[in-house]
């Protein structure tokens, strides 16, 4: 699948320092590895939303990683998927009477319009489901074949044949280690088993389907339905994949086992994340990655953002009304990547405004303030992607540009490496 165009970075003076990232796993800050290439899979979206400001606070969040391991001259590989069949995007396409391939593509090329305009490195390889099922369908027969996956049998007007991923089978018998260990069901999430099983209700799973060894057993191929889109199973038979072993099986085939980073939203750390480690570590005995990360929800004027509520805030619409992508940015990057925050009007007024301060700041960079500022916006960076931290020095920095009399010699190459500064590393571009 064609992903869409990075601009050029600038090449900054001098290299990024090691990197901290909070770890979900140990909620701790810890140092990533400096092993090459950095590697790093963040999961894409289900195409029939795109693209709202949750969305977009993801894909700005590890942005920031990704030029931050460019910053210290490293070679970068990073994968995306895009969910381009499942359950919901099907159910969406129903209610509108649309072609769900259709719809899929549309709300796909819609995102990728989005993170262009929102100046997010595109992924090195970016992989739809579709494109990836002949790639899952012998791996799940793997997983039969060695008794870590089974076939239910139909009841309740539900065909013989889906086949599900055992958990008690694939876990370890002792809960003890990192995630170097064998792999157990709650070793990245750390939830109880009752708060597991209401995630998983809520997040896709289907605990009281009859039939399954466990309740929180998850799907891996759902057999063909009537009316429904089906693919070639070969021993499986004609049907469609999960979705967890979707990016289990992409990102095994494109970044190295284990890979660095896994990201995505809080809320894909159960059951997402949790299985696709899972699935992982059945297949090949390793671990999916070496570090999870996630980021925080966003909200809308106190309220939870969601699309039963009906109050997403899309990126495309603000844009068509007007709004500089960049401050849609900057005030993304206003919260940090890992707390819980609410969009408003102000929100976004308050980042246009600090925009238009920046430009004009940069016009009268006194000389010889460039490179402190840039070392500041590097040890913020490196220290768990403190974009808050980072914008602060920026501000800082602007206000004293800005002052009558603070420095009378005003200097080109300061102002192009403040520019470059704030391209490269926090992808605004003034």
């Amino acid at each position: 699948m064609k992903t869409w165009k990075s601009l050029a970075l600038p090449q900054l003076p001098g290299l990024m320092p090691g990197i901290h990232l909070h770890e979900t796993t140990t909620q701790r800050v810890v140092p990533l590895p400096d092993t090459e290439p950095a590697s790093m899979y963040v999961c894409g979206i289900t195409p029939y939303d795109a693209t709202h400001i949750g969305h977009a606070a993801t894909y700005v969040a590890f942005d920031l990683l990704n030029r931050a391991w460019r910053d210290q001259d490293r070679t970068v590989n990073y994968v995306q998927n895009v969910t381009d069949i499942d359950d919901p995007l099907l159910e969406r396409a129903t209610r509108d009477g649309q072609d769900w391939r259709e719809l899929a593509l549309s709300q796909t090329e819609l995102f990728q319009a989005d993170m262009e305009a929102l100046n997010v490195l595109a992924p090195d390889h970016y992989i739809g489901a579709v494109e990836a099922i002949s790639w899952i369908v012998p791996e799940v027969e793997k997983l039969i074949a060695a008794g870590i996956a089974y076939s239910v049998p139909g009841s309740n007007g539900e065909p013989d044949g889906d086949i599900y991923f055992s958990v008690e089978a694939a876990s370890a018998s002792e809960q003890t280690g990192g995630l170097d260990s064998p792999w157990w069901l709650g070793q990245i999430s750390g939830l109880s088993p009752d708060e597991m099983l209401t995630f998983f209700a809520e997040r896709g799973g289907d605990p009281e389907r009859a039939g399954k060894r466990h309740a929180l057993d998850p799907l891996l191929w759902r057999i063909a339905r009537e009316g429904e889109p089906l693919w070639d199973g070969a021993s499986l038979g004609e049907g469609r994949p999960g979705w967890h072993i979707e990016c289990t099986i992409i990102a095994q085939r494109f970044l190295p086992k284990p890979f660095i980073v896994q990201g995505g939203g809080s809320d894909l750390i159960f059951p997402h994340h949790e299985m696709g480690a899972g699935h992982a570590y059945a297949l090949e005995s390793t671990p999916m990655a070496q570090h999870y990360s996630h980021t925080g929800m966003v909200g809308l004027d106190g309220e939870k953002m969601s699309k039963s509520l009906g109050n997403l805030v899309l990126v495309s619409v603000l844009r068509r009304e007007g709004v500089e992508p960049a401050a849609i940015r900057l005030a993304i990057l206003a919260h940090h990547y890992r707390v819980d925050w609410f969009w408003t009007q102000e929100l976004l007024e308050n980042a246009q405004y600090r925009l238009e301060r920046w430009r004009k700041a940069v016009q009268l960079a006194p000389e010889g303030s460039a490179k402190p500022l840039l070392a500041e916006l590097r040890a913020a960076l490196s220290q768990d992607l403190d974009a808050p931290r980072a914008l602060a020095a920026v501000d800082a920095w602007a206000a004293t540009a800005g002052a009558a009399g603070a420095n009378p010699v005003v200097s080109e190459r300061d102002a192009d490496l403040v520019s470059d500064t704030l391209e490269a590393l926090l992808g605004i571009q003034l």
